[in-house]
């Protein structure tokens, strides 16, 4: 029963991404500035496009997806990030940990497989344009959308029970922002070698899956806008894609670089600042990406903000 006690822990203290006091402070108002306009962004994307017959189309349906995985995704972690910038003690329960592990791994994985189904619609829309209502019918589009969830959730649900049947005895204080799975690992006084390989299958299968799906459907979509004459319809077509490609480039690069480089070459300084653009920074950017290089968004947005505008006048 001791070892029980000294094994499963209470509680956890996260050391943050800071100790000095001032750039505490500064690191607050920054990622409470980020927060802010995460929900905002986001929020907006989400009405602009329930509100606006014109985006009730596949394309805009996976990007609200997108936004309330954003959403969801920095909700998870954001909050207690700034909960334990306040506080002295800086601690989180075994099961607000575990909580956050479990929601951040579904949204992290669905956002990933997400991005590529993306992709694959902007394929089907620019290399089979006349097929594009018939391949992406309703019915496609919800199993398509139900997808991400639930590759996140099994894969939760493996991930998850496996990393908390390890003993941790070394110390309770995760030197990381929230609750991931490789400083998690770092804990253990037992070799986590079959977590490990677990991580490096789910993270290869599913973010090098997702990653060449991507890639394929935009070398045919590539191809295909070369063949197009004019310049004016290149850039016309291209332009449809430009904010996926922005928004991917961001996400891949920063995932690939945290999960599959080998665990030597791991450094706390590193693992931080990379976790940070993928879980805080690129929710925050996606909607200002899509918003600005997506002329049909930003049409929709002003137009909305005018009919309330000349209602608020009529009134």
């Amino acid at each position: 029963m001791e070892n029980s006690n000294q094994t499963l822990p209470s509680q956890f203290f996260l050391l943050g991404l800071s100790t000095v006091p001032h750039l505490q402070v500064l690191g607050f108002l920054v990622f409470v500035l980020m927060y802010i306009i995460t929900l905002s962004g986001n929020g907006l994307l989400l009405i602009t496009v329930r509100i606006s017959p014109k985006l009730h189309t596949p394309m805009y349906l996976f990007l609200s997806n997108l936004s309330f995985i954003d959403v969801c995704f920095s909700s998870t972690i954001v909050p207690v990030i700034l909960i334990n910038t306040l506080s002295t003690e800086k601690s989180i329960s075994v099961g607000g940990c575990v909580f956050q592990m479990f929601f951040s791994l579904i949204l992290g994985v669905g956002e990933c497989i997400l991005l590529a189904i993306m992709a694959y619609d902007r394929f089907v829309a620019i290399c089979r344009p006349l097929h594009y209502s018939s391949i992406m019918n309703m019915r496609c589009c919800v199993m398509l959308s139900i997808v991400p969830w639930t590759v996140g959730f099994f894969n939760s649900c493996i991930q998850v029970p496996l990393t908390w049947r390890l003993p941790f005895c070394r110390t309770h204080h995760i030197n990381h922002f929230f609750c991931e799975i490789p400083p998690i690992l770092r804990l253990s006084c037992k070799d986590p070698l079959l977590n490990v390989v677990a991580m490096y299958v789910a993270a290869g299968t599913i973010v090098l899956c997702s990653f060449l799906l991507t890639l394929i459907s935009y070398v045919y979509i590539i191809s295909t806008i070369l063949k197009i004459r004019s310049s004016q319809g290149r850039h016309a077509v291209f332009s449809t894609c430009a904010s996926h490609i922005t928004v991917v480039t961001l996400y891949y690069g920063t995932l690939l670089f945290n999960y599959l480089q080998p665990p030597s070459s791991h450094s706390v300084e590193t693992d931080n600042t990379v976790s940070v653009l993928y879980t805080v920074v690129t929710p925050m950017l996606n909607p200002i990406i899509y918003s600005i290089r997506n002329k049909d968004v930003k049409s929709c947005l002003i137009n909305n903000l005018k009919n309330k505008k000349n209602c608020l006048k009529t009134c």
